[in-house]
């Protein structure tokens, strides 16, 4: 065939087939919208069809609100305020609550105090939920600095396990409800219940001995055991550790802690002795033959997914006669909870909430240092919005009202 016949016969196909494209187009455009919900992650691609190798046709940032057009399994095609239609992941939209919650979550956490600095280890999602399922809205580089304020603990997805539906604000579809046809004819009656037999008081009765009564235990024994639970992994699905984090430009979200570094000086962090430093404090600052150096305080825990924000703290001083850090104050096998509170000076001193073991209940316990000496001065039950000094008064309220709505 010639090549001028091959032309003309494409030229009169385009030609043909033009106005059913730019139709559907069209239709695309004004179709009905079911429903709006917010682009997630920082750059949202919107894709020509449902299948992942389908070319990206549209772009959407973060916030941006999208009409849900089309709703198929987990995925949804929307439209944006351009007039752009494309498919994309239900995980990758924000419904009107998650982002009214996202935007309280970064007012909080202005507010929550530091646990310290930590550094990015690798590229990491920031989540709207400390879950893996949850929705990305930004990715921290490698080697950004962010400031550690909250600790939760979550189930890790298993494998082929579904993720939880994202509640987008959809219309629901009206559906007409039939009318049972009534059947012609009754159904017949219901047979009567077996009776008992004759002699059942005789079976239910059971011939067994008592148990024997279990053996006292030994207090000191018992005591001991309590004290091991922080090493023993709780019973349920395998758990992963998130951090709230906050950005330097008030960003705040959920990261996995695994993937942070604190940045507690290496000399120092060199004595984790294998435990992950959770959270670090200054307390104090000395002359080293021209050369500043720290005391610090810092809580570490060893087991994944604790229920618990750390199980150990310790106190460090850099002992200028030596040239060196030395252990001022210790304590393992406990169980401790964010906030911590450290106030450096003359006099430096911390207060640290700890689950007592034997009663289960909170203690808000206070040390000093007078000088490589570190000394217990208070011990009294931990209160959630506790009046107490005009200082502690707003960050300690404002941590309360945080753990409450993360418990929830």
């Amino acid at each position: 065939m010639p090549v001028r016949i091959k032309y003309f016969i494409l030229l009169v196909a385009c030609v043909t087939f033009a106005p059913f494209l730019t139709g559907c187009r069209r239709q695309a455009a004004n179709d009905p919208s079911i429903g709006t919900a917010f682009s997630g992650p920082m750059t949202l691609k919107l894709r020509a069809e449902i299948s992942p190798a389908s070319p990206t046709i549209a772009t959407s940032p973060h916030g941006e609100k999208l009409e849900i057009l089309q709703v198929r399994r987990r995925f949804v095609r929307v439209r944006t305020p351009s007039g752009q239609v494309g498919w994309t992941d239900s995980r990758s939209l924000l419904s009107n609550k998650q982002m009214e919650g996202l935007a309280e979550l970064a007012e909080n956490s202005r507010k929550l105090p530091s646990q310290g600095e930590a550094t990015v280890f690798d590229a990491l999602n920031m989540h709207v939920e400390p879950m893996r399922a949850s929705t990305s809205f930004y990715q921290l580089v490698e080697g950004m600095r962010v400031t550690v304020l909250a600790h939760r603990a979550s189930p890790r997805a298993q494998p082929g396990s579904t993720p939880p539906a994202n509640p987008l604000d959809l219309k629901k579809p009206e559906r007409r409800v039939r009318k049972k046809k009534e059947p012609e004819y009754p159904p017949p009656p219901r047979p009567a219940a077996p009776r008992l037999p004759a002699n059942w008081i005789a079976l239910s009765k059971t011939h067994l001995p008592p148990p024997p009564p279990p053996p006292p235990e030994d207090p000191a024994e018992a005591l001991r055991k309590k004290k091991g639970r922080a090493k023993q992994r709780p019973p349920g699905p395998p758990m992963e550790d998130w951090s709230l984090v906050r950005t330097k430009d008030g960003k705040a979200g959920w990261v996995l802690s695994r993937m942070l570094i604190m940045a507690i000086p290496d000399e120092v962090a060199q004595y984790a002795e294998g435990a992950r430093i959770t959270s670090y404090f200054l307390l104090g600052t000395v002359n080293d033959e021209g050369v500043t150096k720290h005391h610090w305080l810092w809580t570490t825990v060893r087991s994944d997914g604790a229920p618990y924000d750390y199980d150990s703290f310790r106190v460090f001083t850099y002992v200028v006669r030596r040239h060196r850090y030395e252990t001022a104050y210790i304590e393992r096998n406990i169980e401790g909870f964010y906030p911590t509170d450290a106030k450096p000076g003359t006099v430096p001193r911390f207060s640290l909430i700890l689950r007592n073991l034997e009663d289960g209940k909170l203690y808000k316990k206070t040390w000093i240092m007078e000088g490589y000496l570190t000394r217990k001065i208070a011990d009294e039950p931990y209160v959630p919005g506790k009046k107490e000094d005009d200082a502690a008064k707003p960050a300690d309220s404002l941590t309360d009202k945080i753990r409450t709505l993360l418990d929830q």
